[in-house]
């Protein structure tokens, strides 16, 4: 990460190390798995592992299951495929369903020190109780039951003798503390549902914020690093750590969660665009996931590159999501073979040209990589342009396709449209063109010069394919008291994805999923790794080739 000059964190291990305070580091990954990631966690993942890496430390991988009502399988196995992807590899793998005998323990230290107690109320009664920002919380008539009677009544929530949501243990700390989340916390709840680790062997599952600190103590965690959100948190966190009698002492630092233009940064929102079928799935590339950036074309490089730039700041900000864009760009130019491409297709039979002959001509693969090489193209009489190249009545300095002008063909010849042929509902169908033999590109043609340049596809070997065009997804709301007065789901784009019909040149019928080419005059695309099969290709577009955004 030695790239990232704004990253205090660094600051802080180095600083550490220097002062002995530790000897080595150990960070942690922690997701709960109830959804696949994004490209926030990704900028998690880039902190926790870099910092690691750079200070010849470790980290762990641990999925923080302690809700097995929204957690799945599937979601573990996208985390995993997800971090491997992004370029990062774990030291260890833990649950924290791993500790849950060691969680009980400690929870039962606390009942025996008088510091938890089994409470009756429910979970609105429990909010009343707690107050304000402005106003103390208030005790609840539970909170003084003996140690002997909480062991008991916690011994049977254990064993499944209540209901869901009839009790809750929950830390005795301060109901009268400025910080809401030392009113004496929830740390236990009742849940008679099976998890996909644990099987049915709890039922009472203990709460994230009791959870993550015990996690990061059993592991040797030195830096717990989270996002800023947990700020608030961080004296629940030590005061577990203390009082629950940990032999490690980690420590929690907080930066600033990575918030995107036109962009929503909610698992719970993501979910909701899933479930609601506003998307084809998680891995949709219109989302922010790690998937659907994946499936888009999006690349690890650039990703990384990108989370490196922004730094690691003590604050939120929003980030321009061109901003992302621009890597991609950067990491693709280098890399993506050049070809041509007819989104949307016109017709151009080229009259004076031999029936029936091709001719095979070169193009470059990648001009500014000579070493990529070349490819062959067919040309022939018949061949497809973009409708958007011609029009029939163009403005001043149009200098496309128009009837009677003169444009060159990207490695091949320069035509001139003679006859515009038209459906019975006057829709442009075809055009009748000559092409000049002496114009062939590479011949040192100087004859004369022509200011338009159109790419092509030979139509009778050119291969059918899909385009899938994308807008944002999510239109950015035009003040914050927008987001409480309407659902962020009357912000979704009905114009964000656009699906096209074209042809491909020949040699692309061979492509796999994942290739990413750049499409001339229309941007990098990649090849679908859901949609595509032998017979049918599917190509998303991952970002176009030019941006007003700057660095």
């Amino acid at each position: 990460m030695e790239n990232n000059s704004s990253n205090f964190i660094k600051n802080i291990i180095k600083d550490d190390l220097e002062s002995g305070k530790h000897d080595h580091i150990i960070t942690r990954f922690p997701p709960e798995p109830n959804g696949y990631l994004h490209i926030g966690h990704a900028k998690s993942i880039i902190l926790n592992f870099g910092v690691a890496d750079e200070f010849n430390g470790k980290t762990n991988l641990r999925f923080d299951d302690t809700n097995p009502l929204k957690e799945d399988i599937e979601y573990v196995n996208s985390i995993k495929e997800d971090v491997k992807w992004l370029g990062y590899d774990w030291d260890n793998l833990f649950f924290a369903s791993d500790y849950f005998d060691e969680m009980y323990k400690r929870a039962v230290l606390l009942i025996n020190k008088g510091m938890a107690y089994v409470d009756d109320l429910n979970a609105d009664q429990i909010r009343e109780y707690r107050g304000t920002l402005t106003e103390p919380g208030k005790d609840s008539p539970y909170r003084n039951r003996t140690v002997e009677e909480n062991l008991e009544l916690f011994e049977k929530m254990r064993s499944g003798e209540f209901e869901n949501g009839t009790k809750v243990l929950r830390a005795k700390i301060d109901m009268s503390s400025p910080n809401i989340n030392l009113r004496d916390p929830v740390i236990y709840r009742i849940s008679h549902t099976e998890h996909h680790n644990t099987g049915d062997k709890w039922c009472i599952y203990p709460m994230y914020a009791f959870a993550h600190p015990i996690e990061d103590a059993i592991e040797g965690v030195t830096h717990s690093i989270c996002t800023l959100e947990f700020e608030d948190q961080r004296p629940l966190y030590d005061w577990i750590v203390e009082n629950c009698e940990m032999e490690s002492k980690p420590q929690q630092y907080e930066f600033g969660r990575l918030n995107l233009t036109n962009t929503v940064m909610s698992k719970r929102k993501l979910k909701q665009l899933v479930d609601e079928a506003f998307v084809d799935g998680w891995d949709d590339p219109r989302m922010p996931t790690v998937s659907g950036l994946r499936r888009r074309g999006y690349t690890p490089e650039a990703i990384r590159a990108f989370c490196l730039e922004i730094g690691v700041a003590k604050t939120s900000g929003v980030v321009d999501s061109q901003m992302l864009d621009h890597f991609v760009r950067e990491d693709l130019k280098l890399k993506a073979p050049r070809t041509m491409a007819i989104l949307k297709p016109l017709k151009v039979v080229i009259t004076n040209y031999p029936e029936d002959e091709v001719e095979w001509l070169d193009a470059e693969v990648n001009p500014e990589v000579p070493e990529m090489g070349t490819r062959q193209i067919p040309f022939s009489r018949e061949i497809y342009i973009e409708q958007d190249d011609f029009m029939e009545n163009p403005p001043k300095k149009y200098f496309r396709l128009f009837p009677g002008n003169e444009v060159r063909l990207k490695h091949a010849y320069f035509i001139k449209c003679e006859e515009v042929i038209k459906d019975e509902a006057g829709n442009v169908i075809e055009l009748r063109c000559t092409y000049d033999i002496e114009t062939k590109s590479g011949s040192g043609f100087t004859g004369r010069k022509v200011k338009g340049t159109l790419h092509w596809v030979e139509a009778t070997q050119a291969v059918s394919a899909e385009f899938r065009n994308y807008q944002p997804l999510i239109l950015d709301k035009e003040s914050e008291e927008e987001e409480e007065e309407k659902s962020f789901l009357e912000r979704v784009n009905p114009e964000s994805i656009e699906i096209l019909q074209g042809f491909v040149e020949p040699n692309m019928k061979d492509v796999k999923p994942q290739d990413k080419f750049q499409f001339f005059r229309h941007g990098y695309y990649n090849v679908d790794s859901k949609l595509t099969a032998v017979d049918h290709l599917v190509f998303n577009q991952i970002v176009g080739l030019k941006s007003s955004f700057k660095l």
